[in-house]
């Protein structure tokens, strides 16, 4: 075998400096894009929010976890008691009103941190929202992943659509996302959108040894999972992101990029991670993606953002405007 020359040697320890000093100056570009987003006017009143809304939700979670876990999925079938917005989004597209929209919510949650969002849902006349939630004591990913696949049939059985949204805050947008891509869950799945979900993993997730906080960790199997191929994947995905998130690192883990996927990344200024389900800004997002929708997931009303990403699959036909276990949780009226 031939020898190694020093000189072989010298170029590894140059190659392995030159990559440490890549590292470092990426981590300081990285702390000073956070610097300057947290001084910002966006930054000051994002912090502020984050704080007040996490004080309110900390005050709510108890009453979250002894809620009863059943309730029936909403039907609405007259028309005298809506509002103008919600009788003008049932009678322009009654399948887009009806279709079930499933609220996920993220690790050491429950579903009062979509009270905003679920409210503001029916407001626009989207009648039939169910609220989930789920122990991340036990089981993993995979699991819990497989306990949505038993609620949604419960779901699309029950109200006789054959699909459903999700919407997935923080970890309940990676669950949803095993389900859809891995899982065969795009058979049921018409939208999912996931809220400061960590689809690359996150970097604080090495702070604890838990092994459901592994699995967020960059490079777990789970993440190397969902970057396997998923050709026919028929869910197109919204991804939403913000510079504020203060418990994914980096930030752009929460965007999806995969050449399989219809996927498109909707990034907002000024957004804490708690703050994600709440803001109007994201709200207003969400009903706009789950509005006036064919089968296929194109957008048909005008005005709406294409689901079309650079960095995902492109849409077969373009839009018109080119522009342990899983509980059913409360959903009242």
């Amino acid at each position: 075998m031939p020898q190694e020359q020093p000189g072989d040697e010298a170029g590894r320890e140059v190659g392995t400096l030159e990559r440490v000093a890549r590292t470092l100056d990426d981590a300081r570009d990285r702390v000073d894009k956070a610097r300057r987003s947290l001084v910002s006017v966006s930054g000051v009143r994002g912090v502020a929010v984050e704080a007040a809304w996490l004080s309110v939700h900390v005050a709510m979670w108890p009453f979250g976890m002894l809620e009863e876990q059943t309730q029936d999925v909403l039907h609405r079938t007259t028309l005298h008691s809506l509002s103008p917005v919600q009788r003008g989004l049932l009678e322009g597209d009654v399948e887009a009103a009806g279709t079930p929209i499933i609220l996920l919510h993220g690790i050491v949650d429950n579903h009062t941190v979509f009270s905003v969002l679920r409210r503001g849902l029916r407001r626009r006349g989207f009648g039939r929202v169910v609220t989930v939630n789920y122990s991340s004591l036990t089981g993993d990913i995979r699991a819990l992943a497989h306990r949505l696949a038993a609620v949604v049939e419960q779901v699309t059985e029950e109200t006789g659509y054959e699909r459903v949204h999700i919407v997935g805050h923080s970890m309940g947008g990676l669950i949803a996302r095993y389900y859809v891509q891995r899982l065969e869950g795009d058979a049921r799945v018409h939208t999912l959108v996931t809220l400061g979900t960590p689809h690359q993993g996150t970097n604080l997730a090495y702070a604890l040894p838990h092994p459901l906080v592994r699995q967020l960790r960059p490079g777990s199997d789970v993440v190397r999972e969902l970057e396997q191929p998923a050709p026919g994947c028929r869910t197109r995905m919204v991804a939403v992101w913000s510079d504020l998130d203060q418990l994914l690192s980096p930030k752009q883990s929460a965007k999806i990029e995969h050449p399989d996927l219809q996927a498109r990344n909707v990034f907002f200024r000024g957004i804490g991670h708690m703050s994600l389900p709440v803001d109007g800004r994201v709200v207003h997002e969400i009903c706009t993606t789950l509005a006036h929708l064919d089968t296929e997931g194109h957008t048909l009303a005008a005005g709406t953002t294409s689901i079309a990403s650079s960095t995902g699959r492109t849409a077969s036909r373009p839009a018109q405007d080119p522009g342990t276990g899983l509980a059913r949780g409360r959903s009242r009226r």
